[in-house]
This record gives structure tokens, sequence and C-alpha cells, in this order.
């Protein structure tokens, strides 16, 4: 078979940019110079020509005739910055290369053009152009003009430089292609003579680096930036010196870079350890690298040291992620207890069936818990921590001996090459059961923290009808220890731990974890999850699989430097809940459920963009599964039996009609009052109108934008106890009293005896004596319209009465214990 090629064989193809011409003389000799921004193959062909581009020709745009080509071939291969001149001594010449003609090419004094190209004269591609004469890139209609040539922009890959008949490039920026071609496209860089000038004499690198800044232990040779290459020739610590930014650095033998808490480095390309240098990054330090394609070069040490949040209990577990390459179990997590080290199997994690209080007998259903308990299981020490991948480890007890109480920290240290770049994780769904969320553990891979938000954008499931759309729902699960195991928390042990303690990421906001002490403390931090940081995404009912096995579906899970981060504050929360950026003016309420024994509760109720008041999904309504030990608060949503921690909902929605409908289940057996309290708030709406909780129960209204609401409940799940509200409806408040029936009487005898009245003939068929923290004090039935009760041992103070009428009337009446 024979093979007719247009170009010679193994010759780069090149693109708009690929080259840019830096000078041309059309004074005696013609000459004009050209540097090669890419690498480029023996027998690449590029054509040059100064008959201008013709947008008018018919039958279609083409290039004017008279003038002359010249075809160039590299005769070996060229490395990107090698500069080529052409000159006319006589004869046109390369300075390499080879070259043949067509037509009379000759830079006319008044105004010429130099076109660029590869491919047949037919259909061209440009890769570059400049224009000498006044008119710039208009139509050619003369041997002087040209249109800009398609393909090309001016400033971008084409520049216009007004009329001259001599010019080159200032030699302003030398290294690193993309900023060379921007600098050479600008003709504010040019000079311009009418006398002959020197062209090719500048010295181009294709370094990504326009020039190199060194550090000598007390100062720098110049401004480190992200244009520069770095090289630490001596310690630098940013405890006691300001963080700084590379282009590329290198960290040379002998020498220490270390990154403190609340501080960064940011490099752009590459990054090189010597033999015997280290880097050694704290907690709360950060180290960014911007392109997907940096090299991380390690001959020396690099550690990340990771503290964890505060642990009251050495059974409180941590979930983690290696910030570095190749840290195996045993040295990443060297502090952690050796058989309590996790790793998750989303394949195996089913839930079809539901108990009650662990009592092992199940129903059709879902409690957020594996049926057979095979989702989790033990890594040894030899494991290799994968990038990417979530690990859950128990602290060593042995750890709390020493001093530290009540909350311990501890340190972890990851040793080895950062993770850079690109990172995909698989992950699974089972497909067995299609009403449990599937859960999937993975973990920020980079050792500095990462955005939320562009982590979900670049993963949700926003289309469900096209493949590689993203696989996740659109919502972070962070792992926040609060609540104590309990023997009636669903689980496959003995003892359980609480879902409820997750601090939740998405669309609509988010909320603290169980252990939100901490939280308040980040004002305005980013939606940010830390370096090391282990957590859990949900796989998409609704995207489609990468592949699937029997049950089982893949897609995959992309981190990529893009969703890296420098903020100091987004890296100093870990394994907490985060607070919000406040970036915009969408109404959002946040409602505490505190008490004295440590209970913390936090739901979110959001009005945004995209959601409705119905179940959108993880994305904006983040479900809970409150357990039968503790307490908890969460919101519902009319059609649906799920709890919410957060709540999306329709932004017209919010008026002073709007009811917000909280559940509150208490499995706490003490007697002990809670506490419902605003955490923030935010949005036009929420600023400037007043916040109300009506405790259905007591049928008492609080204004919960003047302070707290305190009350104390029974035992059981009480799924419409409370309202937010956001006007004042016709019922009791603490202080005031409004009767139903204005003849119901309460009277009290000189003893323990009370007589209650209906003043009517209805009949009272059961009467309840609260305390003003909603405590049931004493239960009564009746049966006549008035009744006398013993009612002994009572404290002196104001108590309410809710006696229920044989009429169905539900009359409340605060009295007075005198």
């Amino acid at each position: 078979m024979l093979l007719a090629f247009d170009f010679g064989f193994g010759q780069t193809t090149l693109s708009a940019g690929d080259i840019v011409i830096t000078g041309f003389n059309s004074d005696t000799p013609d000459e004009f110079t050209f540097v090669l921004l890419t690498d480029i193959t023996n027998t690449t062909t590029i054509k040059f020509t100064d008959n201008g581009w013709d947008t008018s020709a018919f039958p279609a745009p083409a290039f004017r005739s008279n003038e002359g080509t010249i075809t160039w071939v590299a005769n070996t291969d060229l490395p990107c910055g090698t500069t080529v001149t052409i000159i006319n001594n006589g004869s046109l010449t390369p300075s390499t290369g080879s070259l043949t003609t067509s037509g009379s090419f000759a830079l006319a004094t008044a105004g010429d053009q130099i076109l660029a190209y590869q491919g047949v004269d037919s259909s061209p591609t440009f890769i570059y152009a400049i224009i000498s004469d006044s008119t710039g890139w208009s139509n050619s209609t003369s041997s002087n003009t040209s249109a800009l040539p398609p393909g090309l922009s001016n400033g971008v890959n084409a520049v216009a430089l007004g009329e001259t008949r001599n010019a080159k490039y200032d030699c302003s920026i030398e290294s690193n292609p993309a900023l060379i071609l921007s600098a050479v496209s600008d003709n504010l860089n040019w000079n311009t003579s009418n006398s002959l000038l020197t062209l090719g004499d500048c010295t181009f690198s294709c370094s990504p680096c326009a020039s190199t800044v060194t550090w000598n232990g007390s100062s720098w040779s110049s401004t480190p930036d992200l244009t520069t290459e770095v090289i630490l020739n001596d310690d630098y610590d940013t405890n006691s010196l300001p963080s700084f930014q590379a282009c590329s650095l290198t960290v040379s033998s002998g020498n220490t870079l270390t990154i403190g808490d609340g501080t960064f480095v940011e490099v752009e390309n590459d990054l090189t350890v010597e033999a015997t240098a280290f880097i050694y990054v704290a907690s709360q330090g950060a180290f960014v690298q911007n392109s997907d394609a940096g090299l991380v070069d390690v001959l020396g040490t690099v550690e990340v040291t990771k503290t964890t949040a505060p642990l009251n209990n050495w059974y409180e577990y941590t979930y983690w992620s290696s910030p570095v390459a190749n840290a195996d179990i045993d040295n990443g997590l060297s502090e952690a207890k050796s058989n309590r080290r996790y790793s998750f199997n989303a394949q195996n994690f089913l839930d079809a069936t539901a108990e009650t209080n662990n009592n092992n007998a199940t129903v059709a259903g879902q409690d957020d818990i594996d049926d057979n308990g095979d989702d989790w299981f033990n890594v040894n020490g030899t494991t290799v921590m994968q990038p990417g991948v979530g690990y859950a480890a128990m602290h060593d007890p042995a750890g709390f001996a020493g001093p530290g109480g009540p909350s311990y920290q501890f340190d972890y240290i990851f040793s080895g090459p950062f993770n850079n770049g690109v990172i995909s994780v698989p992950i699974h769904r089972n497909d067995s059961e299609t009403n449990d969320i599937n859960w999937n553990f993975i973990g920020n891979p980079y050792p500095s923290a990462i955005d939320a938000d562009l982590f979900l954008a670049a993963n949700s499931n926003i289309s469900t009808s096209v493949a590689g759309s993203g696989y996740i729902n659109g919502a972070i699960f962070l792992w926040s220890q609060n609540t104590l195991p309990s023997a009636t928390t669903n689980g496959n042990e003995p003892l359980n731990f609480s879902n409820d303690d997750y601090s939740i990421i998405n669309a609509s906001g988010e909320t603290t974890g169980g252990d939100g002490t901490t939280a308040a403390t980040l004002s305005n931090s980013n939606r940010a999850i830390s370096s090391g940081q282990g957590f859990f995404v949900a796989f998409s009912d609704g995207a489609i699989p990468i592949s699937t096995t029997g049950d089982i579906s893949e897609g995959v899970i992309t981190f990529n430097n893009s969703m890296r981060v420098t903020d100091v504050a987004a890296n100093s929360v870990f394994f907490k809940g985060t607070s919000s950026k406040n970036t915009n003016i969408a109404d959002k309420l946040w409602i505490n459920l505190t008490s004295e024994v440590g209970v913390y509760n936090q739901i979110l109720i959001a009005y945004v963009n995209g959601a409705t008041n119905e179940d959108d999904g993880l994305t904006f309504d983040a479900t809970k599964y409150p357990t039968n030990s503790g307490a908890a608060l969460y919101s519902t949503i009319g059609n649906s039996n799920k709890k919410f921690a957060i709540q999306g909902k329709a932004v017209e929605s919010i008026n002073e009609e709007e009811v917000i409908n909280l559940g509150f289940t208490n499995y706490i057996n003490n007697e002990i009052p809670y506490t419902l309290s605003i955490d923030k708030l935010q949005g036009d709406f929420l600023n400037n109108n007043t916040v109300y909780l009506k405790d259905n129960l007591l049928n008492i209204t609080h204004n919960l934008s003047d302070g707290n609401y305190n009350f104390t409940s029974e035992t059981g799940a009480f799924t419409d106890r409370f309202e937010v509200v956001f006007k004042e409806e016709n019922t009791l408040t603490v202080d005031d009293i409004i009767n139903n029936e204005s003849a119901f009487q309460i009277i009290q005898h000189d003893s323990d005896r009370v007589t209650f009245k209906t003043g009517t003939s209805a009949t009272l068929k059961s009467i309840a004596i609260y305390d003003l923290f909603g405590r049931k004090v004493y239960q009564f039935k009746g049966g006549n319209s008035s009744e006398t009760f013993n009612i002994p041992n009572i404290k002196t103070g104001i108590y309410l009465a809710k006696a229920e009428l044989s009429t169905g009337v539900i009359i409340t009446k605060k009295a007075i214990k005198r």
C-alpha cells in the first residue's frame, strides 16, 4: 500500500501560539526572527508569507497573491526556546534548518505583514502573525495590508505594531512559554526604528519561571512570587518569617523549610527536596501546588503533622486521609490502637432492614446501619494509605494516662512525598437495595485544605443522564464525636456511636457536628476540608456508573489542585464542623439544641436558589438518623418521614406566614433542662423579622430573637412539638396568659388541695400541671365539671395548668403557687 503525506514524517503539528515572531528589518537586508515555544521534531515544517489574508476573496477568504512564501523545514529536533533567524543576503538563508521559496518574499518599508502557518495554502492553520502597517488588522486591500487570520487573536497570538520599518521585541520576558507569548503579543513591549536593528539577542528559556530568587538565611535576592524559581540555600521558618510563593521551589541539601500553623507556601509548578533537605508542615500549615502537572521530587525528608481534635475519651475515633504518598498504616497512624484502624468497603454496605434500640429484631426499612456489619474492616500495619481514601482510627488508650485531660490532642506524623495533581478515587454503589444511602469513605489527599464547594462542583451528580457528569449527592459528612456510645443505639456492636454527631456541608449551607464547642471560634471560616481529613459522601442513585458488575456499580471521585486553598483559616479545623462564609444574602437560620450534660445538636434552615419545599435529596436536604440514646433536634418536610439536619427551601417561601416544623427526640432518662437557641442567622428577611419558637405541647410562643428557650421533656420522639414562625400567634407566652375559656377557674385552698372548674356544662377529661421548664409535675384524670385534687410537695412559683375538656377544647392557664 502506498501512502502520501503532505508533511514530512514525524513532524510536529503546531497550534496557535506555539511560535512567536520576535523581530524584523524591512531595510536591506530583509530579516526576521521567530522563537519556538514548544519542542519540535526533525522535518517539522512552518510556512511564512507576506501575502495578506483577504476576507472578501471569492468564493472564500484566502491569501492575496503577487508576494512570496517561505517554507522552512527543521533538519533536527529543536527544543522550546530556540531562536531561528531568516535573512536575505542575496538569497534567503535560515540560521538553522532549510528553506524553499515561492514568489517574491520581500518586506516593504511602508508596512507589511508576516503570517506563519502550517498546512496547504487553501486550508492553512495559522500559528502566529505580525503586521507593521498603520491600518492594523483590517482587510487586505493592498500588498501592505491584511485581515487578522482566522484562529488568531490580536494581543494573544498576533501583534499589530503600527507602521514601522524595523522592530524587535524588547526581551522583557524571556522565560515561561505562556509569559513569553503574552509579552511578545503586546505591542508595548516592542522597540521600533527607521534604522536596522540587531535581531535575535534575547535569551529565551522555556522554564516556567521567569527568574531565580535565592534565600541566604537572612534575606531574599529579590522578592519571590509565582513567576520566580525559588532556591532555599538556608533554613526558612514561616513561624518567624512570612509565607511566600514560588514558580518552582528547591530546598537545597542540608536545609530545612518549616511551614508553621497559620502559614503557607504556594508553588505554581515543581518541588525539589534535595538529599538531606527537610520540609516540615505543621497541623494548621499548608503547602499548595497549583499545577496538576507539577513534579514532587523528594530525595530528602518531607513530613506533615496533623493534630487530632480534642478527644475526651480513649474510644473516640478520628477520620484520617494521608496527605503524602507511600505512607503505610504503621507509620501514618502509628499512635493509633493497632486493632482499631479501619477502612470502609462501600460495596458491602447494604441497609435494607432497621432495628429498634439495637435489639437485633429487624423490619424492612432503613436505619443507616449496614445490615450484616461487613462494611468496616481492620487494616494491617503494612497497608499503604491510598491517596483520597478515608481511614478511621482510635488512639491508643495508653496515651490518655499522661497529662492533657480532660480533652487530649495527639500529633500524627505522615512522612513521604506530598500528594499532588489529579487524584482519582473509585467509589461504589450496592444496588441490592435502592432506598438506602450509598456511603463512601474518602478524604482530602493534599497537604493543604480543599474548597468544599469546588470539590462538590466537580463531583456532584448534576445531570443524571450523562455518564461522568458527577457521581455523588452534593453533601459532605465530617465526623465530630460528642455523644457517648450506647447499647440502645442501632449498630453492629454492643455499644454504638450516634450518627447525630456528623457535621454536614451541602448546597444549602453547613452545620457543626456533635462536638460543636470549637466551631464558634471559627468566624467566617471558608467551607473547606482540612488536610489529612477523611469524610463520607454518598454515591447518587441517579448517577450513570462507569461500570456495573452484578449489583455493584462503580464511579469515581476526582481531586485536583484547583480545589486547594492557601487560606490559613480553612486548614485550622480538623474533624470539626465549619462556620458559614456568610458571603451571600440567602436567608439562613441555624438553631442549636444544648444541655448542661453535653448535648449539642445543630440544624439549618436555608432559603436558597435551586431548593424547593420538598425533599430535594442530600444536595439541599441532608438527613439525620436520631438514635435511641441522647437527644436530637431536626426539621421535617410535610410529605416525607425523614428527619433533616439541613433543610433547603425555596427562596420565595420565606414570609410572615412561613412555618418551619421541628421535631425532637429525648432518650436521656434523667430529667434535665434543654435549651433551644439561635446560633446565627443571615439574610434580609431574618435580620428584619422576629423569630418565634412555638411549643405545641405547652401552647407557648417564645420570642427566640430576644433570648433562648428552656424546656424539659419526657423520653420519646416528638415529631411536631416545635415550630418556628415569624409572627406572634394567639398563644401563651411565658409572661402572659390568654384563657381559651374565660370561665375556667383554678382555686387554691389553704391546704394542698386545688379545685379546677370549667364554668360550663363541659366536664374535665384530664389536667396536667407543668413548671416553666416544661416539666410535667402532675397528671390527673377527671369526669366532672369541677374537680378537686390534692397536690402536695409543690414549690412556690408559677405553673401552667393544661386542661382537656370533654368537648375537645384544650385550655392552658397560668397559676401561681403561693
